[in-house]
């Protein structure tokens, strides 16, 4: 069902996440602690911000496995950034091996990674498609039921921002997501679907970040997803933790499975969603199942 990891924070190289941690992403593409099949070998996608450069990020997929792409290592050492999303992927049937199909997905400064499904997507995508606005329908360019959740978050925030409402920040993040997944799980109850959905989502805007943890199935936590704050995350000879000095600003990791073994990374509890500023800080808030 795929692994993320995003990161906000002090600028750090691509491969403190992708490489070097006991756990990285590449490891967790091979050998996942928390899921019955331990593989996602279905492609990758790395999306990183160079604010300096560009308001949008960087994007970097394909469909290899994200443990046999030396482009990505070669990437990984070189590139540095404060926000980075990264994700590999475990393709479902509907959503088969494409580079279109690999997240994260980008619209604009936006991107948007998922790991989980919506539940009976074959039957929910028509539906879903005529509630979008022509500019979130025109931005799908794949197949899979991940971003076509992220186009009604787009449409989400096309909607507050023709109403007056700037659609940048955590908080608009947050609404929009929050409103998206509502719209979504009204949509499959209007259609009687009774599969259970599975909806980890992190976002950014490449100055603030929002995640979430939810699922519609009962007495289920969902897929695991944890939170990591402090102060300076740093890698030293694949020696990877996170620091609290007095000076410095805050960092935040979010990730489906702990990057490391320091002390610190907490479940996110069941159905709920974290914002994250500019500066590190989080806030929680329930997500209604």
């Amino acid at each position: 069902m795929c692994r993320f990891t995003l990161y906000l924070g002090p600028p750090i190289r691509l491969s403190s996440l992708v490489v070097e941690p006991e756990h990285s992403i590449i490891t967790q593409s091979f050998r996942s602690r928390s899921q019955e099949e331990p593989l996602n070998g279905d492609g990758f996608g790395i999306a990183w911000y160079a604010p300096e450069l560009s308001q949008e990020p960087a994007l970097f997929r394909s469909v290899t496995p994200a443990w046999n792409n030396t482009n990505l290592l070669d990437l990984a050492r070189v590139v540095q950034s404060p926000l980075i999303l990264a994700h590999v992927r475990a393709a479902t049937k509907l959503g088969g091996p494409s580079e279109a199909n690999c997240h994260p997905f980008r619209s604009g400064r936006f991107a948007f990674m998922h790991n989980g499904h919506l539940g009976e997507f074959q039957r929910l995508r028509r539906p879903l498609l005529q509630t979008l606005g022509d500019a979130a329908f025109a931005g799908i360019h794949g197949s899979t039921d991940s971003e076509h959740l992220f186009a009604v978050v787009v449409d989400e925030l096309h909607r507050a921002a023709a109403g007056g409402v700037v659609p940048t920040g955590a908080e608009a993040m947050a609404r929009a997501l929050t409103a998206a997944i509502g719209r979504v799980t009204a949509l499959l109850a209007d259609l009687g679907v009774q599969e259970p959905s599975y909806l980890n989502v992190a976002m950014s805007d490449g100055e603030q970040a929002v995640a979430c943890r939810f699922t519609t199935e009962p007495d289920y936590d969902g897929e695991s997803l944890y939170l990591h704050t402090g102060r300076v995350y740093v890698c030293v000879q694949g020696a990877c933790r996170m620091l609290a000095p007095e000076r410095g600003r805050g960092c935040v990791l979010v990730s489906s499975e702990p990057l490391s073994s320091d002390s610190g990374w907490e479940p996110l509890p069941r159905n709920t969603l974290v914002r994250i500023d500019g500066e590190g800080r989080t806030q929680l808030a329930a997500l209604v199942g």
